[in-house]
């Protein structure tokens, strides 16, 4: 594979995505030739349907314990030189209008397609050279050069940067594409896992099946992790923020529990016995709970009676089961439903600092790419943000 001087660059992208076109625009403004390839015909695409097509593209808050990998201590780097400040430094230099929603949650008040403008008015500033709508035919690495031919075209660039995503929401053109890539290279590549999921319930909560489209405000538990947020059922099982935020966390033939109560107290259904003594269970817990939610759980507990006429042992019991009931999914909805994807390219392999390959000179590893996996709530984007900013810097 030849390639002629005019299409030799410092570095060659692959992935338009958030962290790609971030790597691109920092180094593009530092002076470097960048290619920037995506096999999609538009960049950002996953931008543009992201936070309801608001895009959610920071959290104010992204301690590193928010993210997940096998190496915990990992992201740390990145997110301490590029922070969310920083990025809402640049949205407002484009004039671009945000706000807040829940737990620090930023969104944008117009359109997505703002950030994927903003990020390509960016690169336009350092010249980076875009093409779309063409993948990689041939790679080649040889002489201290990575040579790749997409489309009919071919350039060669001292430094490759993976940034091709992981293999959540398929339908927008993900693919396993950046594991193959770094196995060929020698990097090893942890198990890619849907993140950020619904869960699916089996046979034996068909109970709950009645309840598709009820929601409520909950705490879900997983090991030692707990989120409080709304949990929604569905046809197939359970979702909302509060079940995607535990998914990144459960595995196979793991319970997860939920407490439908967390606002009440932990002695409230006898306090409600002594209040209401002629109410039964159904009608106390439809004072907190949606009615159709109330009636599951009672007819489930199995408790129809007035509460005067329920021994206190039985109540207690079944307080216990309201602030922990216990959930056996039988799986996850998949990448298909996957907002992101655990798992990927080790960062055993790169270095926190620059996201070079440790062992492969010249190669890079960004974004959802790399075994990091942000909480729901901005935090994916912001990984992708200082990654690439970090990789661009080192460029």
């Amino acid at each position: 594979m030849s390639t002629r001087a005019s299409n030799r660059y410092d570095a060659i992208i692959l992935g338009a995505g958030a962290a790609g076109m971030m790597c691109a625009l920092t180094a593009g403004q530092r002076g470097r030739k960048v290619l920037l390839i995506d096999h999609a015909d538009e960049p950002g695409k996953k931008i543009l349907i992201s936070g309801g097509g608001r895009c959610n593209f920071t959290n104010l808050h992204t301690p590193p314990e928010r993210y997940l990998s096998a190496n915990p201590h990992f992201a740390k780097s990145a997110l301490r030189r590029f922070r969310p400040e920083d990025f809402i430094a640049l949205v407002e230099r484009h004039q671009i209008s945000w706000h807040e929603k829940t737990l620090g949650q930023l969104f944008c008040d117009g359109p997505a397609r703002q950030i994927v403008a903003m990020l390509l008015e960016e690169c336009a500033k350092g010249h980076v050279e875009l093409r779309l709508g063409h993948g990689v035919r041939e790679l080649e690495h040889a002489d201290g050069m990575y040579r790749v031919s997409f489309g009919d075209e071919a350039a060669a660039a001292p430094a490759l940067v993976i940034a091709t995503g992981g293999l959540s929401i398929p339908k927008m053109g993900a693919t396993g594409f950046a594991y193959d890539l770094a196995r060929r290279f020698g990097l090893a590549v942890v198990a890619p896992r849907p993140a950020l999921v619904p869960l699916m319930l089996g046979k034996d909560e068909t109970l709950f099946q009645s309840l598709s489209g009820v929601s409520a405000d909950v705490v879900t538990r997983c090991g030692d992790v707990a989120f409080r947020e709304a949990a929604l059922f569905t046809h197939k099982g359970l979702s909302g923020p509060a079940i995607l935020q535990i998914s990144s966390y459960w595995t196979p033939g793991e319970e997860i529990g939920i407490d439908f109560l967390p606002q009440l107290g932990s002695a409230w259904l006898l306090e409600a016995k002594r209040s209401y003594p002629r109410s039964a269970l159904r009608s106390v817990l439809a004072h907190a709970l949606s009615a159709r939610l109330a009636e599951a759980l009672a007819e489930r507990i199995g408790l129809s009676g007035e509460l005067a006429n329920t021994p206190d042992r039985m109540l207690e019991q079944a307080q216990r089961r309201l602030s922990d009931w216990r959930f056996r999914p039988t799986g996850t909805e998949g990448f298909a439903k996957a907002e992101v994807t655990a798992g990927g390219i080790s960062t055993d392999e790169l270095s926190s600092q620059t996201m070079q390959a440790r062992n492969v000179s010249g190669l890079y590893a960004i974004g959802e790419a790399v075994d990091v996996t942000g909480w729901l709530g901005g935090y994916n984007f912001q990984w992708a943000w200082a990654s690439g900013w970090a990789a661009g810097h080192a460029l």
